[in-house]
């Protein structure tokens, strides 16, 4: 079998394996905003009570491998009880990592807004979380677009790891090629293609989104 000939077999089953990948990434981006927004407020309030929780938890899913989680998640919670099904556990995994990240980059970005801006405010009579609201956070998504449109080219990368716990998507998808072909190079190279083409696009929606808000 020639190069393209295998290439041409091997499409249909990587490219719908691609598509679960971009399905999973969006879906845990999602979820990581979901958790990202307010965790990323609980650790600026002044008060230490609220902070706390949110500081543990980025800590913990930061200082451990994003594999280690879906271990825990997948085969571990259920000798207590707790079981998903393999798409939940997945998706649950990816989501709580990058709510983490995505909670460091939105502090970040709060943080690079000017404190006069919270002084104005303040002056015209806001509180803390309507200055907050208003004022701060349209400011603190447009610094914060670049790195959050990160996370979202790493949580692509990162599907790989679900194929340990059976999830079918580009990284599985081309295992399962491989099996019957036994052409590791080119395949391997293939689905390095297919991520990279992926990131391309997503790197393009994040420069437009980035010209549209400056432009706002």
């Amino acid at each position: 079998m020639d190069l393209f000939e295998l290439l041409r077999e091997a499409a249909p089953v990587m490219l719908r394996g691609a598509g679960y990948t971009l399905m999973f990434a969006l879906a845990a981006m999602a979820g990581g905003l979901l958790l990202g927004f307010p965790t990323a407020i609980l650790r600026i309030v002044p008060w230490r009570a609220l902070r706390w929780p949110a500081t543990l938890y980025v800590s913990l899913m930061r200082g451990t491998p994003l594999l280690v989680q879906m271990f825990v998640i997948y085969y571990g919670l259920p000798t207590i009880g707790v079981e998903f099904a393999p798409v939940t556990a997945g998706i649950l995994a990816l989501s709580l990592n990058a709510g983490a990240y995505l909670s460091e980059s939105l502090r970040g970005a709060i943080g690079a807004v000017s404190r006069g801006q919270w002084a104005a405010s303040y002056s015209l009579g806001l509180g803390y979380w309507r200055t907050l609201y208003h004022v701060v956070l349209p400011q603190a998504l447009r610094i914060a677009v670049p790195s959050m449109s990160n996370t979202l080219i790493s949580l692509i990368k990162d599907t790989s790891l679900v194929s340990v716990i059976t999830l079918t998507e580009l990284m599985l998808s081309t295992k399962e090629v491989i099996a019957t072909t036994f052409r590791p190079l080119p395949l391997y190279l293939a689905a390095a293609a297919i991520y990279w083409m992926m990131s391309l696009a997503f790197e393009a929606v994040q420069r437009r989104a980035e010209r549209r808000l400056n432009r706002g």
